[in-house]
């Protein structure tokens, strides 16, 4: 028996490997059983994005629900992450699934549920399920059509159900008629077609279906953006470019001269603008590995700050039992207050693009005004590939805080909340964590400059990797 292992966010394997469609139906099964136990609503959203089989996997995710008597709402046609979580809430579901890896290489596949609120569903809601998953599933299978024909499965357009709700919720004509001049880079992933009907205009990249992301891994940063990087040094007709990832709830952004800007500043930049110049109120929480700078724009307008675990789920948890502002995580994902207690890179988007619009400024201009409150300053990181022998003696290692230096760089101390954050004194810090969905060894930094925070990296690997 494969055993099956939730991550920091979902369940993922490489195709035909372990996701396979015994081991979806496992899955299934699973979710079936724990949702007609939890007494919740009897029914549930499915979607799924442009990874390889998506469809196949989702509908067979839709027949297992359904085949055990509960009531699915299958989504038309490729969706983003944040589509089937506001459809899980519009619907009044107990549950929505979206099959995707996110953004994985394309091997993979995988398998998110979204709680009744529309969001990562919570770890105890994932550890039942995991306790149900059966060795075979062995339970009916009818087909789409009969199950159809029951009343069983639906039909849902999540797209169009979300364009409607990010039409009424920002000023569209303000952002439209800005003269703002936006390119978008959808990484061949779920956001593109509803990004290319809200905005029209925008100069498109990667926008068609290709389950092979043309080889690359659907990751909004730096490294997967060159391509529109290079067209705005080029042509020089950009103001703000962004793009998402596979399943669209990550956000990388541009400024108009090709600089990656990334999730801390954009973070900051929110913080400015909901409760800067909007007067919304609540708390502000972020993942372990954000910028310390978040907690100094929160001194500076008396917010509360909070930080959590790295995964969403843990930040959710917050969104759904308190007032919070803005939750936010380090590699992208960013939610706010009005929305859905989710990551949406398109909702994030269209959020600073009304901000440019509404204030007249450029994203360059918006930084500097950040700039004028924390101090400027820089993150940077990297994905180390190991084995994970090699990954284990890193980690025990920085358990036993066996480190005392990093080269040139002394540490000052040691936080663990998720992962091992080394301070730096006045030079920043250097973080190290093991991936919970990938066999990768992530090192961040912070400094005052980029070029700082890379010595810093680079001091950090060749210790730990001597």
């Amino acid at each position: 028996m494969n055993d099956i292992k939730f991550g920091t966010d979902g369940w993922r394997a490489i195709i035909a490997d372990d996701f396979t469609i015994d081991n979806v139906k496992r899955v299934a099964s699973a979710t079936a059983e724990w949702l007609n136990k939890s007494g919740l609503n009897r029914s549930a959203v499915i979607g799924y994005d442009c990874r390889f089989g998506g469809k196949l996997f989702a509908e067979t995710t839709a027949r297992v629900l359904a085949s055990n008597g509960i009531h699915v709402w299958l989504s038309t046609g490729f969706v983003s992450t944040p589509m089937v979580s506001l459809g899980t809430i519009k619907q009044n579901c107990g549950c929505g699934i979206i099959i995707t890896a996110s953004h994985n290489p394309p091997g993979y596949n995988g398998y998110k549920i979204k709680g009744n609120f529309g969001g990562p569903a919570l770890p105890e809601m994932i550890s039942e399920v995991e306790k149900y998953i059966p060795e075979t599933y062995k339970g009916n299978f009818e087909t789409i059509e009969l199950l159809t024909q029951k009343g069983l499965i639906s039909s849902l357009d999540m797209e169009n159900m979300y364009r409607e709700h990010a039409e009424s919720h920002f000023d569209m004509h303000a952002i439209r008629n800005s003269g703002i001049r936006i390119s978008y880079d959808g990484m061949y992933g779920a956001g593109q077609k509803v990004v290319s009907s809200l905005l029209p205009d925008a100069n498109m990249f990667h926008c068609d279906f290709n389950p092979s992301f043309h080889g690359q891994a659907p990751e909004p940063i730096l490294k997967n953006l060159h391509e529109i990087e290079k067209h705005i040094k080029t042509y020089n007709d950009t103001d703000f470019a962004f793009a998402t990832d596979g399943d669209a709830d990550r956000i990388g952004v541009l400024d108009s001269r090709g600089n990656f800007i990334d999730s801390h500043h954009l973070i900051l930049i929110l913080i400015n603008y909901l409760f800067g110049v909007k007067k919304m109120k609540g708390k502000i929480v972020n993942s372990f590995s954000c910028t310390s700078r978040i907690g100094k724009m929160c001194s500076h307008y008396g917010l509360e700050n909070i930080v959590t675990k790295i995964g969403f789920k843990y930040i959710c948890a917050i969104m759904i039992s308190d007032n919070v502002l803005i939750g936010a995580e380090e590699s992208g994902g960013i939610a706010v207050a009005g929305h859905i207690p989710e990551r949406d890179g398109v909702w994030i988007a269209l959020t600073i693009l009304e901000y440019m619009a509404k204030s007249g400024k450029t994203l360059e201009q918006l930084i500097q005004e950040v700039y004028d409150i924390t101090g400027t300053f820089a993150m940077e990181r990297y994905d180390l590939h190991v084995e994970d022998d090699q990954k284990q003696k890193i980690v025990t290692a920085l358990k036993a805080q066996q480190y005392t230096n990093f080269g040139d760089y002394v540490i000052s101390g040691y936080e663990d909340l998720d992962g091992f954050k080394c301070l730096l004194g006045d030079a920043g810090w250097v973080m190290v964590r093991a991936s919970g969905t990938e066999p990768v060894l992530r090192i961040y930094s912070e400094a005052g400059t980029s070029v700082e925070a890379f010595k810093i990296l680079d001091a950090a690997k060749a210790t730990l990797f001597a």
